[in-house]
């Protein structure tokens, strides 16, 4: 079958090969026909060495299709369903899950990260984060497809399989925004514009984007961002918007350490600090004794949206519905598997939100 295929760390370009196979579904596994995936700015993270990631690799982890096999002991899925596909998936028995925390399940991950599905001739092929959907077809454990309407889109549900509940989450889950706040977001990305977007749902009243890409800037303010400022000019619009004392909650939504330091400072004294990119390990944030202290602030990471998707994809449905959440409109680009690399380059110049890739 046909796939991208990432083949040594430091590349941010894919092979578009025909060669791969995959294995078929085992106990408690289905097989996946994968016909919309997103293109996230964690797959090049994955391809450069951001995020480790064994080699050879197919990238990918945003993804919608069509079960088309179920292994032995499989139940609540079934041969047909349309499906979205959870990369971190909750495993149901583990303490974080028990404890209400399942997005923070590792058990069924770590399992998928190790154990290659894909091949292509005698050598052994991974999955990024243990999914890859850059492919005709995968193989998932039963826990990491969740079965939608056959109405939902497949480009619509792709995106919801990590980006929006990313971004929505970290505003809705993580910080609870509270109605009536102010609120910053660093980088408008697909996962930065949903977090625009979870931040006008929860009720915010001054939403302010920030970006270096003009365009994306006034994509921020047609999802619901009040006002669009450049990084230069960020102590102007906290003197303008809250007086000079900040804002109560600020998302940092691309993941370096310039960006970490750059939301807790527009943080207010007792406000709320949300780190949604993923950065590198020596990616680091320095903060004195004091300043914790004396600003009370609270420093939050937010992972896949604090969301349990088991509920939360179909609670972004009804929104998405209900016309309260855009996400035809994040749709940025359209492309073929074999437009991919143009996709990626056009992601590392910080131009799209997100493209949507018909397999």
């Amino acid at each position: 079958m046909r796939g991208a295929l990432a083949e040594v760390s430091g590349n941010e370009t894919v092979e578009i090969v025909d060669d791969l196979t995959v294995d078929d579904p085992g106990p408690g596994e289905v097989s996946v026909a994968i016909r919309s995936a997103g293109i996230c700015h964690s797959d090049l993270s994955g391809m450069n060495g951001t995020i480790l990631q064994r080699f050879p690799f197919v990238p990918g982890h945003e993804g919608a299709g069509e079960v088309t096999g179920v292994g032995p002991d499989v139940v609540g899925v079934a041969e047909g369903d349309h499906v979205i596909v959870a990369w971190s998936p909750p495993c149901g028995r583990c303490h974080a899950c028990l404890r209400g925390q399942p997005n923070l399940c590792i058990d069924i991950f770590f399992a998928m990260q190790g154990n290659p599905r894909f091949h292509r001739g005698g050598t052994a092929i991974y999955g990024f984060a243990g999914s890859g959907t850059w492919v005709e077809s995968l193989v998932l454990p039963v826990q990491a497809v969740v079965p939608i309407p056959d109405d939902v889109p497949y480009e619509v549900a792709a995106l919801i399989g990590c980006g929006v509940t990313t971004g929505v989450g970290a505003a809705v889950n993580t910080a609870k925004v509270a109605v009536g706040s102010s609120v910053v977001v660093i980088g408008c990305g697909g996962v930065g514009i949903s977090a625009i977007q979870g931040a006008r749902l929860c009720g915010a009243a001054e939403i302010v984007a920030i970006d270096t890409v003009p365009g994306k800037l006034d994509d921020a303010r047609r999802f619901g961002a009040t006002h669009g400022v450049h990084p230069d000019d960020v102590m102007a619009a906290i003197v303008d918007i809250t007086g000079g004392e900040g804002f109560d909650y600020a998302f940092e939504c691309i993941g370096t350490a310039a960006t970490f330091r750059s939301a807790w400072d527009a943080t207010r004294r007792g406000g709320t600090t949300v780190i949604v990119g993923a950065g590198r390990g020596d990616a680091l944030l320095s903060l004195n004794g004091f300043e914790l202290f004396f600003s009370e602030k609270a420093l939050l990471g937010s992972y896949y949206g604090g969301a349990d998707v088991r509920t939360e994809f179909h609670r972004l449905i009804r929104l998405w519905r209900s016309g309260r959440l855009d996400l035809e409109g994040m749709i940025s680009g359209r492309l073929t598997l074999d437009d991919v690399n143009d996709g990626l380059a056009a992601m590392q110049r910080g131009e799209v939100i997100r493209q949507v890739v018909t397999i």
